[in-house]
């Protein structure tokens, strides 16, 4: 575990969400400081209760209407997957006099369960463009692969994504994070670029959503 957790190649984003304040203080103690949640209630409870210094990512789908919530607490917002969220994240970071780190999700998979844009919906990622949002750092992008076994599938998948990174970081400042692989395909996530993995049942165990 500790190899995922404090790897220098790449950011490991311990997802906690379900897990309880204990398990996470457990993982806190040995000195990681990066969790994903994807619950915004979950989320401030966590933050109000738990050390400050940690750093929480929203990993969830985040709905325009929950964003006021969220600004204040996190450090990075890793599934923007619209241009109205954009706008709203951009507006509450505003009022707060604070710029928001954000990734764009890319819907990989094309599977319509999965959030995102498509490739040719990237248009607005130029620096004239992004100019509109003055609060909002784009670092980078998040993708999901399929859920398969299939190895080449999911592959082929974070290839493609990686591509899509390595053209875009020629021109964003600042852009340099890629947010792919979770505890069934992380190991291949980073063999095809990944920096930043999202781990849940590989550090906490498995969950338990009764």
């Amino acid at each position: 575990m500790k190899d995922i957790l404090f790897n220098k190649n790449f950011t490991c984003v311990a997802v906690s969400k379900t897990k309880p304040i204990e398990d996470i203080e457990k993982i806190y103690n040995l000195g990681h400081k990066d969790f994903g949640e994807n619950k915004v209630q979950e989320l401030e409870l966590k933050h109000s209760s738990l050390p400050k210094d940690i750093k929480w990512h929203m990993i969830g789908h985040l709905q325009t209407n929950k964003v006021k919530k969220v600004v204040p607490l996190v450090s990075l917002i890793h599934s923007v997957d619209s241009l109205k969220l954009l706008k709203a994240i951009n507006k509450e970071s505003k009022k707060l006099n604070k710029i928001t780190d954000c990734l764009i999700q890319i819907n990989i998979s094309n599977e319509d369960s999965k959030y995102g844009f498509s490739k040719d919906q990237l248009g607005f990622l130029n620096k004239n463009s992004l100019k509109e949002y003055p609060n909002i750092r784009i670092r980078g992008l998040m993708g999901m692969a399929s859920f398969s076994s299939d190895k080449n599938i999911v592959e082929k998948e974070f290839h493609f994504l990686k591509g899509i990174f390595n053209e875009l970081k020629k021109e964003l400042t600042g852009f340099e994070i890629l947010s792919m692989g979770m505890s069934n395909d992380y190991e291949i996530a980073l063999e095809a670029g990944s920096n930043m993995i999202r781990i849940g049942s590989k550090i906490f165990g498995r969950r338990n959503y009764h």
